[in-house]
């Protein structure tokens, strides 16, 4: 993880609030928005905005920590309407989880975290409203989750068959406007994974619908080793049987549809694990500009040089497991080899240019049955659970004071 580049602009933000004296110091606890009874302070909302920028989250920081604060004050409201808590043993576990990502100890991230003036409450309470979230979903839907032997064997042979096997896939990739909910998206993937048959239908709705680079090829991507997916979407596309097309498959920003047109299979290769290295440098999006770059670097080292005078956070370097590696920018690694780059995404006006530095290679210890069940439940539940937050947040009354 990178915290390095906030260390300046934080501090200039809690040197003014130092020199404004108590008057700012009020205001920063006071109400900036209502939900239903609960209170939302700016004090909140500035530290949020901060947590997400050292997160590397799209979009405006200010904007989307009102919009997760929001999300949050819902989800405790309705956490506590279902008699749902958290043990202190939790939420420990909880916030030791979150740092382990950045190889870090819970202590190690909040002492990361204080560099850049973000408190320990702040880092606590974004992991305890997740975790209530996440009983809340469950304690609703979890006994209406069609979940069956079959689901779990399917789930099972796909996860214990050799990463080393490459599937030709085509993907139908819906973009997810930002600030959306996605459930109209979701809606449409749904319509589409139920109601196309053959790779000809496919291809015609990739046409249609898709808004990958593949689009214009009937959504028809290269042989892929399955080491280079994340484990989610690799099951994903291994449980179906050729030409069959996924269940809708939530990425950052679009709803994925995928339909297997063939498997490379290699029996004798030991399951691996993969990580990967990948740099991202925010572009201007423009054709030229990109093109120069393009040809003015070999390796994620020659990146150094392009980014020389401009904002820390333009280029960031990154290694993490392909299973951490956020979900859009993994189906775009997956693609590349070490050198090779992609600019299919954006992110705030800016082209993402990735480029894949290396991976590398490791044994993995296959997952055992019930880890198997935990998981295709867990996929089913993040479906249903945009639904619901957005049936709290159409009953809900949000104002400003």
């Amino acid at each position: 993880m990178a915290f390095s580049f906030l260390k300046r602009r934080v501090a200039a933000i809690l040197c003014g609030a130092l020199l404004a004296g108590p008057v700012l110091a009020q205001d920063l606890f006071a109400p900036r928005l209502y939900v239903n009874d609960r209170v939302i302070t700016e004090y909140e909302v500035q530290q949020r905005a901060m947590f997400l920028q050292v997160l590397r989250a799209p979009g405006n920081p200010e904007e989307e920590a009102l919009k997760a604060l929001v999300d949050d004050r819902l989800q405790q409201t309705e956490a506590k309407r279902l008699g749902l808590t958290l043990t202190e043993d939790e939420v420990r576990r909880g916030m030791e989880e979150f740092a382990s990502r950045a190889n870090l100890t819970a202590e190690g991230l909040i002492a990361e975290f204080e560099k850049v003036g973000i408190s320990a409450e702040t880092f606590r309470d974004f992991v305890s409203a997740g975790l209530l979230w996440r009983k809340a979903v469950r304690a609703r839907f979890l006994g209406q989750v069609p979940i069956s032997e079959n689901d779990v064997d399917r789930a099972l042979e796909a996860s214990a068959r050799p990463r080393a096997l490459r599937i030709l896939a085509s993907e139908l990739v819906i973009p997810v406007p930002e600030g959306s909910d996605g459930r109209e998206q979701m809606a449409l993937a749904q319509r589409l994974s139920d109601t196309i048959s053959g790779e000809a239908a496919f291809a015609a709705a990739a046409r249609q619908y898709s808004a990958a680079s593949t689009a214009g090829n009937g959504g028809r991507l290269d042989w892929i080793p399955l080491a280079n997916l994340p484990g989610p979407i690799g099951a994903a596309v291994l449980a179906l049987g050729p030409g069959e097309v996924s269940d809708p498959v939530q990425v950052p920003g679009a709803v994925v549809l995928f339909q297997l047109r063939d498997v490379a299979r290699d029996e004798s290769a030991e399951p691996i694990a993969v990580t990967v290295e990948w740099a991202e440098f925010l572009v201007p999006d423009d054709a030229a500009e990109i093109a120069r770059i393009r040809a003015a670097v070999d390796t994620c080292n020659d990146l150094y040089g392009q980014a020389k005078g401009l904002p820390e956070d333009r280029l960031t370097i990154t290694t993490q497991p392909v299973a951490e590696v956020p979900g859009d920018v993994a189906l775009e690694l997956a693609r590349l080899d070490p050198g090779e780059s992609s600019v299919a995404l954006t992110r705030s006006g800016y082209r993402r240019f990735l480029m894949l530095c290396g991976r590398q290679q490791t044994l993995e210890e296959p997952p055992t049955r019930d880890q198997v069940r935990e998981r295709v439940i867990n996929q089913k539940l993040e479906g249903m659970a945009a639904g619901y937050l957005e049936e709290l947040r159409a009953a809900a009354i949000i104002r400003e004071p």
